[in-house]
C-alpha cells in the first residue's frame, strides 16, 4: 500500500511538471508543429504521463501512445483513452518481439527503464544519485516495424525510453519522415549509437533540444557528424534532451 502511495505521489508530481506550464505547452506545440500536420500519425514511444500525446492531439494528429508501465498506462487511459484519435499500447519497444524486465522507479515512475546499463550509469552520478529502481515487472516487447505494420506509416516518431533508445531504433528497418530520441549525458554512448543508426537508415539532417526547453539549439540543421560532436562536447550538467533526425 505504501509503495502505491509513493508511485501516486511521483505521478502527481510529473503531472504538475508536465501539464502545469502553459508556456512550455505552447513551445512544445511550436516545436512539434515543424514535424506534424493535422491528420498525421505519430508514434509516441515512452508516452509516460502523456504530455506529448496532448501536444500531438492539439496539432490534430492521430497518436499511438506506447507505454509499458502499468501505473502510467492507467494515467494515459484516464487522460487520453476516450479519444478516437489515440491508441494506447501497453508494451515496451525493442529490437525484437518478446518480453523484457522493466526496472521500476517507485518514487519517479517516468524514469523506469528496461536498460540495466542505464541504472548502472545513474548510480551515484551527479543529478541522479537519489534515483532508485527497487522492483521489476515483466512486460511484452514489440518493435517499431510491428507498430507501423499495425497502425500505419507515421509522420513522426518520438522515443523516450530511458536508455533503451538504441534498442528501439534497431527495430526500425526503414526511415520515416522524422523522429526524435532522448539523450542523457550519463549515457552519451547510447545517443551516439542512435545517431549512427539514424545515419544508416538514411537520415541526413539533425538538431537537438536541451532539457525541457522545447527549442532547437541549431538555427541551421547539421549532419550526423556535427550533432555527434555537439553531443560529445556537452558538459555533464546539461543532463538530458532530445535529438531530432529528419530526411533530406
Amino acid at each position: 500500500m505504501f509503495e502505491g502511495f509513493r508511485t501516486a505521489r511521483g505521478i502527481l508530481r510529473s503531472l504538475r511538471i508536465y501539464y502545469g506550464d502553459r508556456s512550455r505547452a505552447a513551445a512544445m506545440d511550436r516545436l512539434h508543429g515543424g514535424f506534424v500536420r493535422r491528420g498525421d500519425l505519430v508514434l509516441d514511444i515512452g508516452a509516460h504521463v502523456g504530455d506529448r500525446v496532448a501536444s500531438f492531439r492539439r496539432l490534430g494528429a492521430r497518436v499511438v501512445a506506447v507505454e509499458p508501465q502499468p501505473a502510467l498506462v492507467r494515467v494515459l487511459r484516464l487522460l487520453h483513452g476516450r479519444s478516437a484519435d489515440v491508441a494506447i499500447e501497453a508494451v515496451a519497444v525493442g529490437r525484437a518481439v518478446g518480453v523484457a524486465s522493466l526496472m521500476v522507479n517507485v518514487d519517479n515512475p517516468t524514469v523506469s527503464t528496461a536498460s540495466p546499463a542505464f541504472v548502472s550509469a545513474a548510480r551515484d552520478a551527479p543529478g541522479w544519485d537519489r534515483q532508485r529502481w527497487t522492483r521489476s515487472v515483466e512486460v511484452p516487447v514489440t518493435t517499431l516495424d510491428a507498430l507501423i505494420g499495425n497502425h500505419g506509416e507515421p509522420a513522426f516518431i518520438k522515443i523516450d525510453v530511458e536508455g533503451f533508445e538504441a534498442e528501439a531504433l534497431q527495430g526500425l528497418s526503414r526511415a520515416v519522415k522524422a523522429l526524435s530520441f532522448e539523450f542523457t549525458t550519463i549515457q552519451r554512448d547510447v545517443a551516439l549509437a542512435c545517431i549512427e543508426r539514424c545515419i544508416v537508415l538514411g537520415y541526413a539532417r539533425f538538431n537537438a533540444a536541451l532539457g525541457e526547453s522545447q527549442t532547437l539549439v541549431h538555427r541551421d540543421w547539421v549532419d550526423g557528424e556535427e550533432i555527434a560532436r555537439w553531443l560529445s562536447g556537452l558538459p555533464h550538467v546539461a543532463n538530458s534532451g532530445d535529438i531530432y533526425a529528419a530526411l533530406a
